[in-house]
């Protein structure tokens, strides 16, 4: 498993006094012993104090903290800590403040195994019982379910990918509350659920079935 290219991009931030951090995906992959072919990571610079030291990412959607960059074939996302409040259209919140610790950005992730950081040492910063989850191979949002679920629809089909991708189940109260709001999904566009389903589907065709199925969902989409 090659992190050379998290560690070398952790020694320049730290070079220019920033942290760097693996995120979501990626420490969540590594931790499972799977392939890390993309990384996904998070820091406490600002797209602005990156592009100082980094001028070659991409700096398109910097608005949103977000710089892209690419090592050879890999993809790098590198997004600045943050909190969000108020989501405004079931995906997209209506404030973002960048944040220097991992311990407010964590709140605003989706599943607890999402949402363990991973520093250049590799010592690992968890707030959410994800290894917890890990372990349990379970599938937990963080905070209350039918809230989050409320604030961006689309965690649902995410949920559901999840447990295809990993051969993970769903936590009692957070399949329940896909239930309760799989109505929710039609303030989507069909494209985002499209994509969401594809994803699913190239995974395990089979188990897509199952899953919308059980959740009345396969009729509708």
């Amino acid at each position: 498993m090659n992190l050379a290219p998290f560690h070398n991009l952790a020694m320049l931030f730290g070079k220019n006094g920033y942290r760097l951090y693996m995120i979501g995906g990626t420490s969540r992959d590594y931790l499972l012993g799977r392939p890390v072919d993309d990384f996904d990571l998070v820091s406490d610079a600002t797209p602005a104090q990156i592009q100082d030291f980094l001028p070659e990412a991409n700096y398109r959607f910097s608005h949103y903290g977000n710089v892209k960059y690419r090592l050879g074939y890999q993809k790098v996302d590198i997004t600045t800590l943050r909190e969000e409040a108020g989501y405004k259209d079931y995906r997209h919140p209506q404030s973002i403040s960048f944040v220097t610790d991992i311990s407010k950005d964590y709140r605003r992730r989706d599943f607890t195994i999402n949402a363990i950081y991973i520093d250049e040492t590799m010592k690992v910063f968890d707030f959410a019982d994800g290894l917890t989850h890990l372990s349990e191979r379970k599938i937990v949002m963080i905070g209350e379910p039918n809230a989050r679920l409320q604030e961006d629809p689309l965690r649902i089909l995410r949920a559901l990918r999840f447990v295809i991708k990993l051969d993970f189940t769903l936590d009692s109260n957070l399949a329940k509350a896909i239930s309760n709001n799989a109505d929710l999904l039609e303030y989507l566009t069909p494209a985002k659920i499209n994509a969401e389903i594809e994803k699913m589907e190239h995974m395990d065709m089979d188990k897509t079935m199952i899953l919308l199925n059980e959740f009345g969902l396969r009729a509708r989409y």
